[in-house]
């Protein structure tokens, strides 16, 4: 028999402790009472759960100071609790990224990137509308990323200008072996929203963020 409040050893945690560990994954530090709206049940429920992932060391806090009252406890997932967020084939495309630099030397691996970006292209394109307003094809982007895993929403801004939010990186563990990934994938992104689009990436998960962010803009915005 299972033991109650037990971490599953595939699927990641039971239902409500994974909605948990995606809320804090998708918006950052966040106190019990804010989840437990977000998740219609108690903060008290709320707070088992966090206690219990933080037994399993996937979740820890820091006490936050509010002008009234007790300081707030504010929680955010650990470096452990990436293992529960997909990876897209992580173990074996650090191996072939391995592999091919050692047959074919680092522009082996730039060409490799390169004719991946190009196939990415051709695939993003087929389901991006070219001629749609760039919002749509933000929407539509979001959309093949959140199907890979990336964990993506984007924001419009006062200025008109966008952020394109990466609240996960799927392809992880091949970025830290290969940065030029992440070069790859701003120029996909430049493809597909074309040459009149201006992206500057604010925020990089391989730079220590939480998340990865870029801001998008049309060429006449400042």
């Amino acid at each position: 028999m299972k033991k109650r409040g037990a971490i599953r050893k595939k699927s990641g945690v039971v239902p409500k402790r994974q909605a948990i560990l995606r809320l804090l994954k998708q918006q950052g530090p966040s106190d019990s009472e804010t989840l437990a709206s977000q998740l219609d049940i108690s903060a008290m429920a709320v707070r088992q759960h966090l206690y219990a992932l933080r037994t399993h060391k996937l979740v820890t806090y820091q006490e936050e100071q509010r002008p009234i009252g007790r300081p707030a406890k504010m929680w955010c997932l650990t470096p452990a609790a990436e293992s529960h967020f997909p990876d897209a084939h992580a173990g074996l495309t650090v191996t072939l990224l391995n592999a091919a630099e050692q047959t074919f030397g680092q522009e082996g691996v730039q060409r490799l990137v390169t004719l991946c970006a190009k196939q990415q292209i051709a695939d993003y394109r087929s389901r991006i509308p070219v001629r749609s307003p760039l919002r749509a094809r933000l929407e539509a982007l979001v959309a093949i990323r959140n199907e890979e895993g990336f964990m993506v929403e984007v924001q419009r801004q006062r200025d008109g200008s966008f952020f394109l939010i990466e609240n996960h990186c799927a392809i992880s563990a091949a970025a830290r072996a290969c940065s030029r990934l992440c070069h790859a994938e701003i120029e996909v992104f430049q493809a597909i929203l074309g040459a009149g689009v201006v992206i500057e990436r604010t925020e990089h998960i391989m730079g220590g963020a939480r998340r990865c962010v870029y801001r998008i803009r049309t060429a006449r915005q400042r």
